[in-house]
Order: C-alpha cells, then structure tokens, then sequence
C-alpha cells in the first residue's frame, strides 16, 4: 500500500509540474493575444511588451522538460575540409551512458579524453562547449547521465557508489591511455574510481586525472553550498527535498530530488541576475532586437533544461561527501572496502579552481593533491584561475583562452611515447567558436 509520504510526494511533484505546464500555455496564451493582427492597429506598446513576454515565458518553461541535443558544429581540419561530428554510444547503463563524439574521416587522436560531467540537475550537454574546444586536438568521451524520472523503479537504486561503479567501468572500458576530465560535482568521486583502479586493476589506470571545482574538502572554504548542506539535517532534507515521481513519466514511484526543485534553488541563489537577464530579454524582444540565437537564448536553454536525480544519489553525496567528509579524510568505501587515496602512484593529477568561484570555493579541489600521497610532487599540478567563476574554469572564456592550454599541456607531458600533434599554444586564435561568448557574465550561476 502507497504510504501517506508516497501520497504526498506523487501530488508535490505533480504539482510542480502542473504549475510549470500552466506557466507555458500562459506564455503561449499570452504570446499569441498580444500578436492578434487586429491590435496592430492600436498604437499601444503594451500589445509588444506582452507578445514579448508570452514568447519569453513559453520559451522558458517549455525547456524544463526538454533534454537538450549536443549539437556539436563541424570540425575544420588542417586542410581547411568540415568534418561532421556523430554522438555515438559505446557503452548503455540504465542510468547513464558513456557516449563518444566521433569525427568522421578522422584517424583516431593521440589524446583521449573522458569528461566526466556532473549529475547535479542539469544534462551532459551542459559541458557542450568544453567538448566543442576540445575535439580539433582530442578524441572526446562524455558520461551522460539520464533523468531519473525516466528510469523505472524496476532499475534499482542509484548511489555515489553506484556512480564511482560505473566511473571504474568506463575508465576501464576505454583503457590505460586515457586522460579523465572531472568537472566540478564528480571531481572527489572521479578520484575515488582511480582509486579502486589503482588497487583493483593497476593495467586500467587513466593516465592523467583533471580535477575542475570539485568539492573534495568541502570544509576547505566555506561557500552558501557548503552552508547550506551543515545547516540542514538529513532528516529535514530527505522531507523538504525528496519527492515521488508521478504517473505521468517511466519512473512513476521513484524516489527523487526534482529538477524543478533543484531549478529553483539555482535561481535564488542569483535571483536578482536572473530578473535583470529576463527583463532585459523581453524589452529586447519587444523592439524587435532578439533572436533565436542570442546570448540569452543560448544561455537559459541549457540552464532552464533540468533533470531529476536520484533520491539516494542526492542524499548520500551531502551526507558522505558534505557533512562525513569521506573523501576529505581518506574515509570512503564503496561497497563496506575502504578505497585508499594513497594506493595512486602512477597516474599524474592537476587541478583548476577559479578565484571567484562562489560554488566550489578554491581550496576545496586542490586538497586532493595533498590526499594522493603516493603520487610523486612531479606529476601534480594545480592552477588557479584569476578573475574566473565557476562556469568560466570549464566553459566560459577563462577556460577557452587559459585552462584549455594547460590542460592539454599537461596532458601531453604524461605520454611517454613521441610528440603528440601540434596544436594552437596560449594566446594563439582558437580552431573555433565554441558558441558562448561573455560566459564570465553569469559565472557561478549553475550550480553544479
């Protein structure tokens, strides 16, 4: 029998969705009003400003639900020829994917990469322009992790355990000469999968791991995050956050914290940058000044585009990695085996913080240099980046122009075999353009 809790859970989400739908077709509704041919004939900007809003508020509310695509732009080669890039699976998980950006009529790149991207509410494709600045010099892997609203019950659970599993399996999957990218939420449990590579399975290691934003010692520097997940009891939070999915989607029962949810905590952390971004977007689109591809458009498609996570997923990463400190203090285990840090000693480790990251503070990734005791101080690096909040360290301009070159710099000093291929250095043109510009603007807004 569905208990009181089930009951209440299946109505709040349904709710959330209803107050959603009903916010689209008034954006719709209004959209379509304010543009009858007939008040063309009225001289009153009012009809503009709500046409403007109906088209903006549609927009918004319509992307909540939609799993944005890759969209990758052609890949120009050295003799000025477009190379098309496909999304290919190469291995399918109930609850993520590790997915593999081929180029066609390309021989396989001397680097391989695996970014690992975040499961924190928003889809892979939120690292869209980090792959895009990394495939002319790069074979690219992803993880991409899946709504769990559409995963059925039938499934099972989905922990950080679970997550540092399937880590272990993709690492292993692509082999030793992999280096690992891990952007912000996966960094301390991308370090733990290495971890049990090391141990377990030494001939499977990654290469390299580079660790962006992650919250290895939380306690390092506090920030509101950090905060927030001391503030709040895990009692209170599996009451306030955690909801049933309801009937309407494949996952119907699934415990899970919303993306809804989730969207709206983002928001508030920034609500007053928000309001600005979306007022200056609806006079823009009253006197005739926006578009389809605008900074706007392109920005809050992906940032607006959320996705529920597991129950179990969201609550043992505050209480292990934000409250237990696991990973801080050499603690976590992973199926009752304690994963020892110090047991990696040949894969080179760096890691990138931004000066004005106000998510993922610095000090809080560096210190897993310090945890990886066993790796000689020759093949540890760490950066910092001036100026650069949180988005900006992986996709904004700081990372194209500044992070990216280290990157692949020290990517290249781990290989043992001849010079890896040319590339652009610092400061030289970049191959493309990776389709965000002034993404500094809205640093730290996604909360991943």
């Amino acid at each position: 029998m569905t208990t009181y809790k089930g009951l209440k859970g299946i109505v709040s989400y349904d709710a959330m969705e209803t107050i959603r739908n009903t916010n689209e077709w008034l954006g719709a509704s209004a959209r379509a009003l304010g543009s009858y041919p007939a008040f063309a004939l009225i001289p009153n900007p009012a009809f503009k400003l709500l046409s403007a809003w109906g088209r903006v508020t549609e927009r918004s509310f319509a992307r909540m639900v939609i799993k944005p695509d890759w969209e990758i732009p052609p890949i120009v080669s050295d003799d000025g020829q477009d190379h098309i890039v496909y999304v290919e699976p190469v291995l399918r998980r109930d609850f993520g994917d590790l997915v593999h950006f081929r180029v066609a009529r390309r021989e396989p790149m001397a680097r391989k990469v695996l970014l690992v991207a975040p499961m924190s509410g928003h889809y892979a494709t939120l690292l869209r322009t980090t792959v895009t600045s990394l495939l002319p010099d790069c074979d690219v892997y992803v993880t991409d992790w899946h709504n769990a609203r559409d995963i059925p019950v039938s499934a099972g659970k989905f922990d950080i355990e679970d997550y540092t599993g399937y880590l272990v399996d993709f690492i292993r999957h692509l082999g030793p000469d992999t280096n690992v990218i891990a952007v912000c939420q996966p960094a301390p449990l991308a370090l733990a999968a290495t971890a049990i590579l090391a141990e377990e399975s030494p001939k499977s290691q990654p290469r390299s791991l580079i660790l962006i934003g992650g919250p290895i010692d939380p306690d390092a520097k506090a920030t509101e995050v950090t905060d927030f997940g001391n503030r709040m009891t895990m009692g209170e939070l599996d009451y306030l956050m955690i909801q049933q999915v309801g009937f309407k989607y494949r996952g119907a029962g699934r415990m899970v914290y919303p993306g809804l949810a989730q969207l709206s905590s983002f928001i508030a952390m920034n609500a007053e940058t928000h309001a600005r971004a979306f007022i200056d977007k609806i006079y823009a689109e009253a006197r005739g000044e926006g578009s389809e591809g605008d900074k706007h458009n392109k920005f809050y498609d992906e940032y607006l585009a959320i996705m529920d996570m597991t129950a179990e997923f969201y609550l043992s990463t505050v209480e292990r990695i934000f409250k237990g400190l696991e990973i801080a203090q050499n603690r976590f285990t992973v199926n009752g085996k304690l994963v020892d840090l110090s047991k990696i000693t040949d894969v080179a480790v760096m890691t990138v913080e931004g000066a004005n990251d106000d998510i993922s503070a610095p000090g809080q990734c560096v210190a897993a240099l310090d945890l990886c005791s066993g790796v000689p101080a020759n093949r540890k690096q760490q950066h910092l980046e001036p100026g650069a909040g949180h988005y900006g360290i992986f996709a904004g301009k700081s990372w194209r122009l500044n992070i990216r070159p280290l990157v692949l710099d020290f990517i290249d000093e781990q290989v043992s075999t001849p010079a890896a291929p040319a590339r652009r250095r610092r400061g030289a043109p970049q191959p493309i353009d990776c389709g965000v510009t002034n993404t500094n603007d809205l640093d730290g807004k996604i909360a991943v």
